[in-house]
């Protein structure tokens, strides 16, 4: 069989790394700005494209343009809540029928919505988004599997004033502090509240992550943090060898008890080995890599988004990818910004398919590794179950196309 972009379109789908402020409809961003009086670049949809939100970025700090304006209006309850809508549905639309939505709330938090009234709004969202598409009749049928979903709270490496109020206020009274203390202090703040979340209001707080600036900020400045959600049951994402080489991807596994990692572009890269202690670093990367192996950690690949944000690659064929399915490692394909970086769910497995020559057991396998290793909110027995669902829905289409 041979694998089209309308079989690809057709499949169940998940996206394990995907950014709420870097996936909202630039429509949607345009009249948010409007109401809250947040000032844009341009008020239509191609210019913005043009001078924000490119398919090319020259630089990380480029990239990382356009998520200034969608976490500033993203300040409201109403606005999170019908980002979470559209963006389930822009999933749903594609044939993703699982999504794990990760975003930082301390970026959205203020004196009017507390860090839980935050993650509530985002929730909000996703549940009438949920409910409308499994009413569907198809869905309650049986003949197609549901739409499920789960949150991933997102604390932050590092962080300066103008990121949030959140942050200037736990600035201002920690003055005098150590900055890596107060790093610290918010991820364990975010932790409280992701655990007072689901176990107060049931919402389906799934997992815990850290992203921002890998170098110069270690992930053991929050392995308390890390150990109180490991306490508390949280499934654990890193963001690790995305601008950093294999000693973080190591740091996110062991004193952060990473169960996944996100993009881990440098893990192949021995020349991005900084320690002087580690003299083989061929043999550091082997150990490394089959630890990651033997565990079924599983990484969550972001190719678009590699692509714009280390211009260095130059194009698919040098991506790590390549060296992580030579080792059967545990991998899934994911957007990461869907609006940042023009790109679907759909669309990375396309790129992927072209550029790896991937077969359709590896797609198979690809796929289905993205619903096991997933966070899902329910119960062991009811994630078999769906799983389950899902690899009976994929068969069916495969025949379709046979």
């Amino acid at each position: 069989m041979k694998i089209s972009k309308e079989f690809i379109e057709k499949i169940p789908k998940t996206d394990l790394h995907l950014h709420l402020d870097g996936s909202l409809r630039i429509s949607t961003l345009i009249e948010l700005a409007k109401e809250s009086g947040v000032e844009l670049p341009a008020y239509d949809e191609p210019e913005l494209r043009r001078l924000v939100f490119k398919s090319q970025y020259a630089s990380l700090p480029e990239y990382l343009k356009g998520f200034l304006y969608t976490t500033t209006v993203l300040q409201t309850a109403s606005a999170l809540e019908r980002v979470g809508y559209e963006l389930a549905q822009d999933n749903q639309n594609e044939g993703v029928r699982y999504i794990e939505v990760r975003f930082a709330p301390q970026l959205h938090q203020n004196p009017r919505m507390s860090c839980v009234e935050v993650l509530a709004a985002l929730d909000r969202g996703l549940a009438k988004a949920k409910a409308e598409f499994n009413a569907r009749a198809e869905v309650r049928s049986g003949e197609e599997p549901p739409f499920e979903y789960g949150i991933i709270a997102c604390a932050m490496r590092m962080f300066d004033y103008g990121f949030s109020q959140y942050f200037d206020t736990l600035l201002n009274v920690h003055a005098y502090s150590e900055r890596k203390w107060i790093f610290s202090l918010a991820s364990m703040e975010l932790v409280r509240a992701a655990v007072e979340a689901r176990t107060t209001l049931n919402l389906p707080i799934v997992g815990f992550d850290l992203a921002g600036a890998e170098a110069g900020y270690p992930a053991e400045d929050h392995a308390q943090a890390y150990a109180l959600a490991h306490k508390n049951f949280l499934k654990k994402t890193v963001h690790a060898g995305e601008a950093y080489g294999p000693e973080s991807i190591f740091q996110a596994i062991t004193d952060l008890h990473a169960d996944r990692i996100g993009h881990a572009v440098y893990l192949f890269d021995a020349d991005m080995i900084k320690s002087p202690e580690i003299k083989d670093k061929k043999a550091y990367i082997a150990n490394l890599v089959q630890f990651i192996a033997d565990r079924r950690i599983t990484i969550e690949v972001c190719l678009t988004s590699n692509l714009q944000t280390i211009p260095a690659l130059g194009d698919l064929s040098q991506h790590s990818f390549r060296h992580m399915r030579k080792a059967k490692l545990s991998a899934t394909f994911c957007t990461d910004n869907r609006t940042v970086s023009q790109t679907t769910v759909s669309a990375e497995i396309l790129k992927a398919v072209q550029a790896f020559s991937i077969t359709p057991r590896e797609l198979k396998n690809f796929v289905i590794y993205g619903f096991k290793r997933s966070f899902f909110p329910g119960t062991y027995i009811k994630k078999r179950e769906y799983v389950h669902q899902i690899i009976d829905y994929y068969e069916k289409i495969e025949k379709q196309f046979s």
